[in-house]
């Protein structure tokens, strides 16, 4: 069995900003040298999300009209008495999810058709990372 863990790096110039790391995560399996197996990529910061979906830019629009509708910025939040002003980011974050787990197959990532691998960032402006394990054979 193998195991192979890297980071990637992000400091977004917006505090929303959806960025599409599949070549990123595509050249780690590769650089892994895993053949048959897995890979977790997982955002390692509360405010902040992986989600694997179409690169297109209506549907990226959408995802993000929807999640300001559910959970709106600059809305009044409990967690804002601490300090805070990022409530609506953890609850973004948590209606997306921290990390997905994807195959590999025949030593590449093994996606659907369409699907692609972004970071979704919803308190940006400052360094965070996602960490990319892949374990296999």
């Amino acid at each position: 069995m193998k195991s192979f863990t890297d980071y990637l790096w992000f400091n977004t110039e917006t505090r929303q900003a959806l960025v599409n790391i599949t070549d990123e995560i595509e050249a780690r399996v590769i650089q892994s040298g895993v053949q048959e197996g897995f890979c977790l990529v997982s955002a390692m910061h509360i405010t902040a999300a992986i989600w694997v979906n179409d690169e297109e830019d209506g549907l990226k629009k959408d995802l993000i009209d929807m999640l300001e509708k559910i959970a709106p910025s600059g809305a009044h939040y409990r967690h804002h008495l601490t300090g805070e002003d990022n409530g609506d980011a953890h609850l973004k974050r948590s209606i997306l999810h921290y990390q997905a787990t994807l195959p590999v197959t025949k030593g590449k990532l093994d996606l659907g058709p369409w699907e692609q691998v972004f970071y979704a960032e919803f308190d940006g402006r400052r360094k965070k990372r996602v960490i990319v394990k892949i374990i296999g054979e």
